[in-house]
């Protein structure tokens, strides 16, 4: 399966965030992260990446 493929179907699926880890990021220990609505939030690591998560959820259970 393509790229694009995988993408797509994530989108129709309204799956709210994508990582992808290709060799690249495997060696620097980031992810890229795409939003749903596509928005490119670029490489980071996944670290920031689950604690942006875990600020999301909390709001979200504050609301």
């Amino acid at each position: 399966e393509k790229i694009g493929y995988k993408i797509r179907e994530a989108q129709l699926q309204k799956i709210p965030y994508m990582l992808v880890v290709g060799d690249k990021e495997l060696e620097n220990g980031t992810v890229s992260v795409r939003s749903r609505k596509g928005v490119d939030l670029g490489a980071m690591p996944l670290d920031a990446f689950i604690a942006k998560i875990k600020e999301e959820i909390s709001t979200r259970s504050n609301d």
